[in-house]
């Protein structure tokens, strides 16, 4: 009876609500659908690829082609290239985000400045090339003028936009904006207590961005130039149109490989691919590692 009363003094244990799906997941359904269609499986075949031959057995010659002259120097002029225009689109973005968000410059130019920026940096491809060789070329605008005002010849001081520098220069145009566009919201994280607690300590200018800004935004830096290091090294589009096959650049001599008619090797275009593959996400991880690191003094 004492058992069967402290029984009945507790209430009935409710059973735990079933949990129901939430109709939220439906929201990204198409973006993991477009991302295992038109990311994954593409870069898991091609990976398979690069280790068979054309009858689909298994080989490693496509790897070790990879280390012949010809394609060690693709590999290395595409290196250059993009660490070229990564480094001086860092610089030059870096100080251009500068001068509008903390150089005393009239507002408007800030909301002017980044409509422009996403404009620009998403302009590549034969339409650059187009407007480059419109402007720079042989026969270009400025050429012209330059020639016609001045009787100066931009080709006498060896100046050709279908080279390393040249290329370097047309990348540069979409590297420049996209730096400002990522730098931005960076340079908008330093907190001006910092600025006037170093003024209150006797600080100079100097030694201001010496030992707090720089330090602190060395890493959103360093990472964002990473990130354009991988976006010219997969850039094709802008250096075919431009070059053609007069700069043999990585991306270039895998399309040959994978659509041409004379150096027709699908394996080995899969090769070369990997290669890539292997080189951009290793700067994506740094960049992302970089990233998370800064917005931890950011916040």
């Amino acid at each position: 009876m004492v058992v069967q009363t402290i029984v009945e003094d507790f209430p009935p244990i409710a059973a735990a609500p079933r949990r129901r799906l939430s109709w939220s997941w439906l929201g990204v359904v198409p973006f993991f659908a477009f991302t295992a269609l038109f990311l994954l499986l593409p870069t898991g075949l091609l990976m398979v690829g690069a280790f068979q031959d054309a009858d689909g057995y298994f080989t490693l010659n496509n790897i070790r082609n990879l280390f012949t002259e010809t394609i060690w120097n693709a590999y290395k002029i595409s290196i250059e290239v993009s660490f070229a225009s990564a480094l001086l689109g860092a610089l030059l973005g870096f100080l251009l985000a500068y001068a509008v968000i903390g150089g005393g410059l009239p507002r408007w130019l800030r909301p002017t400045l980044m409509t422009l920026s996403g404009v620009a940096s998403n302009f590549a491809g034969v339409p650059l090339a187009f407007a480059f060789l419109a402007t720079l070329g042989p026969t270009g605008l400025v050429t012209v003028l330059l020639m016609y005002f001045f009787n100066f010849s931009l080709r006498s001081t060896g100046f050709n936009l279908l080279s390393f520098w040249g290329l370097t220069l047309t990348y540069l145009y979409f590297q420049i904006p996209l730096m400002v566009l990522i730098m931005t919201p960076a340079l908008d994280g330093l907190k001006k207590e910092w600025r006037e607690a170093s003024s209150i300590l006797g600080a100079t200018r100097w030694q201001y961005w010496r030992h707090v800004a720089l330090p602190v935004l060395w890493p959103s830096f360093l990472g964002s130039a990473l990130l354009l290091f991988a976006n010219s090294f997969g850039a094709i589009a802008t250096a075919y149109a431009l070059t053609g096959s007069s700069l043999n650049i990585v991306t270039i001599l895998l399309y040959a490989q994978i659509r041409g008619d004379v150096l027709h090797d699908q394996n080995l275009g899969y090769a070369l691919a990997l290669g890539m593959i292997v080189l951009t996400g290793a700067s994506n991880i740094f960049y992302i590692w970089l990233r998370a690191r800064s917005e931890r003094w950011l916040k």
